[in-house]
């Protein structure tokens, strides 16, 4: 029984890195992108190749397994264990070196793909493989798997590009592996030149055979080259601390064309036939897997073929070329950037959307990644389809169809035992059928514990049986990844799921997506990782804390596996009391970014306010959830009083305004926003009716209960509580515009009858009216971002009967902050699930944008002919689109793109105290630069309060809403 106090100590003092053993480090690291966990005992993040080996020396003095690890992206297991993980994203993450002239770099194993592909792209060169993990895998972790991503046709897989490595052995000796037996441990070359019959004849010939160690780079013919055997060891063997790479000349210009079929299969057997062209990708997916939105041409499944040059018209061409060689239905060639980028993503997000069947039910690896000889593709898919539906199965084929490469997710049920079964008789019979067809079990992301089990079906078990002197000729005490490659565990133990609640939990919110699930809700993170990506292009937000702090528990998967330990209660054992828990989620921004920027939808923010619902149930709350979690109660008061003046001469005296901070949780370097002294309604009831020009009188205050103007379709405006009491001029000049484009606009009622309805439900009873009770409507959206879920409901059910009569009409609700309109549209329902009201108000939910799209669409808005800067506002990106306000901003002149991520105030999240840097970070992720680098004369746009706010605070700079950019051109 290993001493833990021991070992974490014998650690501490033999490295110079971190060394944790706490529960948040190693909930961190249960579990990768595969099926199956393991609870390690403790993270070590190496500083360098010392602490490597100091790190190896401790563990095998105490006999405790040791497993690298890199972007935690491995679909198979081998990225989890029950000993000390070793973490390389931390510290030996670099780029030591890039020779243009050798093309060759110098990489660290925790540097990802990305960044090597950034520093080598002024040079006109990139590293080869690329697989649809680029923004988070590591060099690490592409060695070990072997990887090889799309464009492994042209450039081959990451073994084709590996020179020579740096390598600790699990004894501690240094070594350097390359060809000619250079840095191969003592009794490798004997082992080998032994069993050199066995090399030459027992692996098959294909391009994406990656199951099984290597052996046959060993053979003298192929340069005994012990780097490439070391390629696709799972981190078995030894443990890379550094890497020589080889570089590829990037082709200057590119076209994609993208080739229509009928079906998956036809696809695949086209597939072979164009290599003879010498594309750079032919890539393969089916209808399922795309939505429904997509620009493609038309047919059931499509194949990616990119095509370089040295000029657009030279990419182009070849692309034709292989057009008018295949035989299609359709086809489309496009080789503007932009519009390759689009079309790639969603190749790429294919991982992520393949874990949910269009019905909802859920899919799993486990058969990620088989490979067969492409002539034999077509052949093997349509067995593959018959095997799937011999055991009642259903699966979305996708993948590296020119490497006869095919990735799937298929709908296991690895919750009951029976399921399980079937998912091992499955499994089995698939392995026999891939060798059937002369493939390999893995054909790019390793076997790990999810195919190590099947190797005797596809290489033998003599065969097997020296995969084993291997392992122990480098690693004879069984110290690396046990249980990985050889000796494995059985396929359908460590199952992730085993240890989560049978029943589902007592929960706020409805989860409609998940069948009112939490559990599933959270088993959505399936490790995919794109929240680790460390810069975002476009409109993307996700994930901007884990950009500003580079942790994982700052990141949703991060957030997401904590909540997976919670629920499991193995290694966090307090529940919703846990504060792990509590302290990953403080640093969410409820962004709402991983709802539409994760590929399985991850919903973060909700689960934050879930988890704070249940977490401080009964208990006293920060500061900040009274101080700003219930602001509009306290902006309420102050407008009632008409105290507006007196609360912002007071928040300007600075020892007042630092003690009114401190007892309200906010932070010091924030400055309090100042009050508006007139309230937007107050304004509303005070205006005189306008006429726009053309229209006849008004019908007066329709469902509104104040003054309304035109004869256009009736808009009832929201007043929310940031237009309402901090930026009425939004407000106004909402109204403005909405009046000029012939719209008749009406505030919400503000009478809540009190009492029952009699008869029908139609007449109301005098008792009713004369109990009625003045009220305001609100989205509750301050009481959600601080899971104050029963004040939320209670404020949202009171919204809901102030709007009955709003609902009893055709009229749209227009919402002018970005924020309140996604709590109506998505969280309003959610939270109140057994309210149809709820859902009806959501579905009339429109931002400032849709309305003149969908209700004035024959008007022409002033022309300012000036360039944009800003950022689309994160939950507009999240939840409501920003299509109609494309389009207002074109038709207005308004040129130029917004940036994404998120301006890091986040509604209370910006001002809390402790939130500070973080909030500053993310402001200068990209919101901050875009503003700086903004043309002259750039109009500033920022539709949310916050990010009006931040851009203030920050860089004094003005934001303005579009509604009063065009109220002010209006003249």
């Amino acid at each position: 029984m290993t001493d833990l106090r021991e070992l974490r100590e014998g650690l501490r003092a033999a490295v110079r890195g971190e060394v944790d053993f706490g529960t948040t480090a190693r909930a961190l690291t249960t579990m990768d992108a595969s099926n199956y966990r393991r609870v390690p005992l403790g993270v070590v993040a190496p500083r360098d190749a010392d602490d490597v080996a100091a790190a190896l020396s401790v563990c095998r003095t105490y006999g405790v397994p040791v497993v690298p690890r890199g972007g935690g992206t491995s679909i198979a297991g081998q990225a989890t264990g029950t000993g000390v993980v070793l973490d390389f994203t931390r510290h030996m993450n670099r780029l030591l070196s890039l020779d243009p002239e050798a093309r060759t770099a110098v990489v660290q194993p925790g540097l990802v793909l990305d960044r090597l592909q950034e520093a080598a792209a002024p040079n006109g060169l990139r590293f080869g493989p690329d697989p649809s993990t680029h923004g988070r895998c590591t060099l690490g972790g592409m060695i070990g798997n072997n990887s090889c991503g799309s464009h492994s046709v042209a450039w081959g897989t990451t073994a084709d590009s590996v020179r020579r490595l740096s390598v600790v052995t699990p004894r501690g000796e240094r070594l350097r592996p390359g060809q000619a037996w250079a840095g191969a441990p003592a009794g490798l070359r004997e082992l080998a030149e032994g069993e050199l019959a066995r090399l030459r004849t027992g692996f098959p010939e294909l391009p994406r055979r990656i199951s099984g160690y290597a052996l046959d780079a060993l053979l003298p013919e192929k340069g005994a080259d012990v780097a490439r055997s070391f390629c696709g060891s799972e981190g078995t063997l030894g443990v890379l601390t550094e890497a020589v790479v080889d570089l590829v000349r990037a082709p200057r210009a590119r076209a994609l064309a993208v080739l229509a079929y009928a079906d998956e299969t036809g696809a695949a057997e086209a597939a072979a036939g164009l290599l003879e062209h010498g594309p750079l990708t032919v890539e393969g997916m089916a209808a399922d897997l795309v939505p429904a939105a997509a620009d493609l041409p038309r047919g059931g499944a499509w194949l990616f073929v990119e095509t370089g040059g040295d000029t657009e018209g030279e990419a182009r061409a070849r692309a034709e070329t292989i057009v008018r060689a295949a035989d299609v239905l359709d086809a489309l060639v496009v080789t503007d950037p932009a519009r390759q980028r689009t079309l790639w993503r969603i190749r790429e997000d294919a991982s992520g959307t393949a874990t949910r069947m269009p019905d909802g039910t859920e899919a799993w690896p486990g058969w990620e990644d088989c490979a067969v000889p492409p002539a034999r593709l077509g052949a093997y898919l349509r067995d593959f389809r018959g095997l799937l539906a011999d055991h009642g199965l259903r699966g979305s084929p996708y993948g590296h169809f020119g490497d006869g490469c095919i990735h799937v997710r298929i709908d296991f049920d690895l919750l009951t035992g029976p399921g399980v079964a079937r998912f091992r008789r499955f499994s089995e019979e698939l392995a026999d059928l891939v060798v059937a067809h002369g493939g390999s079990l893995s054909g790019e992301h390793g076997d790990g514990q999810a195919r190590a089990e099947l190797l005797p079906r596809m290489y033998g078990p003599d065969m097997v049986a020296l995969f084993e002197r291997v392992k122990g000729v480098w690693d004879p005490d069984d110290l690396l990844n046990p249980g990985m490659l050889v000796r494995p565990a059985p396929l359908d133990t460590n199952l992730r799921f085993s240890v989560l609640p049978s029943e589902p939990v007592d929960v706020a919110f409805g989860y409609p997506s998940d069948g009112g699930d939490f559990s599933a809700a959270v088993r959505r993170c399936v490790g995919v990782a794109k929240c680790r990506t460390t810069s975002v292009s476009g409109p993307a937000v996700m994930c901007p804390s884990f950009r500003a702090t580079g942790e994982e528990e700052h990141s949703t998967r991060g957030r997401a596996r904590l909540l997976h330990e919670m629920l499991a209660g193995e290694l966090v054992t307090d529940g919703w009391q846990s504060t792990e828990v509590r302290d990953a989620l403080d640093l969410c921004l409820s962004c709402k970014g991983c709802r539409s920027d994760c590929p399985v939808g991850v919903d973060m923010a909700t689960y934050k306010a879930e988890f704070l619902h249940h977490h401080y149930a009964g208990r006293r709350r920060p500061a900040a959830h009274y101080a700003m979690g219930r602001l509009p109660v306290w902006l309420g008061w102050v407008a009632r009083t008409r105290s507006a003046g007196v609360v912002n001469g007071l928040a300007s005296v600075g020892p007042l305004a630092r003690v009114a901070k401190r007892l309200g949780g906010i932070a010091e370097e924030r400055e309090i926003p100042r009050v508006a002294g007139e309230t937007f309604t107050r304004w509303w009831r005070g205006r005189k009716a306008v006429v726009p020009s053309g229209a006849g009188a008004g019908a007066g205050a329709g469902a509104g209960g104040g003054d309304g103007a035109g004869t256009g379709d009736l808009v009832v405006l929201w007043p929310d509580t940031f237009t309402e009491h901090l930026s009425p001029s939004v407000g106004q000049a909402a109204v403005r515009v909405l009046e000029a484009a012939g719209l008749r606009v009406a505030l919400p009622p503000t009478l809540r009858p009190g009492g029952r309805p009699v008869g029908d439900g139609r007449s109301r009873s005098a008792a009713r009216l004369l109990t009625a009770r003045r009220g305001r409507v609100c989205c509750g959206l301050t009481y959600l971002s601080t899971g104050q879920l029963d004040h939320a409901r209670t404020v949202l059910r009171r919204t809901l009967d102030l709007m009955e009569p709003v609902l009893a009409t055709d009229a749209p609700v227009v919402v002018l902050e970005p924020s309140c309109a996604a709590a109506l549209r998505t969280d309003a329902p959610e939270l109140l699930h057994d309210d149809p009201r709820a859902a009806r108000l959501a579905a009339r939910v429109r931002t400032f944008a849709e309305t003149l799209e969908q209700y004035a669409p024959h008007w022409d808005p002033p022309v300012l002919d000036r360039p944009v800067t800003g950022q689309t506002h994160c939950h507009q990106h999240a939840v409501l689109g920003d299509t109609a306000d494309r389009g207002l901003r074109a038709a207005a002149g308004l040129t130029g793109e917004l940036s994404g991520g998120c301006c890091g105030l986040a509604g209370n999240f910006g001002f809390e105290k402790g939130h500070y840097e973080v909030s500053v970070a993310c402001a200068e992720d990209q919101l901050l630069p875009a503003v700086r680098q903004a043309p002259d004369g750039a109009v500033v746009l920022a539709d949310g309060f916050s990010c009006r706010t931040q851009l203030e605070q920050l860089a004094g700079v003005r934001g303005r809403h579009l509604a009063e950019v065009l109220a002010e051109a209006l003249g």
